[in-house]
């Protein structure tokens, strides 16, 4: 008796122990992701005795009009003073957002910029089973939810910005001729890839794809057409990530190794070489307003800053 009531002291203290590990864990997950940060690169990507550039790419804000915290740190980003805006979507997650986002970017909408659309500025985020964020992408999607006021967001954006829904556009950076080319949400399936296909403008300093889900078929078709820099949100970094590990998935096909950061691709190429590109995934400043936790992976904005080619 006396060895089964140790077995049960021990095995009420674990559980005890379990649950107040778990308890810190949403603790600390909840508030990661109020932990905002601004992720720095540097890519050698421009003409010879260029100009620097600096981009700075948002992604992923999921803004509700309550997200004071969020919305007074988006407003601090002007202080970056980037010359370039590239937003890859999935701005809102509420349907009276519009005006607080357009309120928190502020001066950073007098700046050139450029934009996509994401399914979350699309579609109203519904109440789901966050494990199912944790499964692989099985292509179905929910887009049978209420519609978010994205035509009012549209337009208020391209009062400044170039909106490359499934097009292209130009625009000169500190004496920089930068070309871009732009799909729909591939997430939705909404991206017309034959509507940019081609090769990219050869009289360009740089050519830039834009999409808001790294999709492989958009990004091989990037790379294959000679887009130089190709920026992409969607993953949100993983999200719930392990330490020293990383993310395990990217709700899409994108593998996990490439969630978030500055990578190649394909995965394995090389500056310079024929169909490779630069790829900057941002993980996003955002979740779900049902799932506001993030775990080793702080929300983010990245700015990044093109310098001339060496070698």
């Amino acid at each position: 008796m006396g060895s089964r009531s140790r077995l049960a002291r021990t095995a009420g203290r674990v559980a005890g122990w379990g649950t107040v590990a778990g308890i810190a864990g949403v603790g600390y997950a909840y508030a990661e992701a109020r932990n905002f940060t601004v992720r720095r690169f540097e890519i050698g990507c421009l003409p010879a005795g260029s100009q620097p550039i600096r981009v700075l790419h948002l992604s992923d804000l999921h803004l509700t009009p309550t997200q004071s915290l969020k919305r007074r740190w988006i407003a601090t980003l002007a202080g970056l003073e980037p010359d370039l805006v590239v937003n890859t979507g999935d701005n809102l997650a509420h349907r009276d957002a519009v005006e607080p986002l357009l309120e928190a970017l502020g001066p950073l909408r007098q700046v050139p910029g450029v934009f996509v659309l994401g399914s979350n500025d699309y579609f109203e985020p519904t109440r789901r089973n966050p494990l199912k964020y944790l499964a692989k992408d099985d292509g179905t999607r929910h887009n049978d939810s209420p519609e978010l006021p994205w035509k009012h967001l549209k337009a208020a954006l391209s009062d400044g910005w170039l909106d490359l829904t499934n097009t292209g556009g130009r625009l000169e950076i500190n004496g920089t001729a930068l070309a871009f080319a732009g799909v729909d949400d591939p997430h939705l399936y909404y991206d017309d890839l034959a509507a940019v296909a081609g090769p990219a403008p050869a009289d360009a300093g740089l050519r830039i794809g834009v999409t808001h889900a790294p999709y492989l078929r958009v990004l091989d078709q990037y790379a294959a057409d000679g887009y130089e820099l190709v920026l992409a949100g969607h993953t949100h970094g993983g999200q719930l990530c392990l330490p020293f590990k990383g993310a395990l998935v990217t709700n899409c096909d994108l593998e996990p190794a490439r969630a978030k950061g500055l990578h190649r691709h394909p995965a394995d190429s090389r500056p310079g070489q024929d169909g490779s590109s630069w790829l900057h995934v941002s993980a996003g400043a955002g979740t779900s307003p049902y799932t506001q936790v993030r775990f080793c992976c702080r929300p983010e904005a990245s700015l990044i800053t093109l310098q001339p080619a060496t070698g």
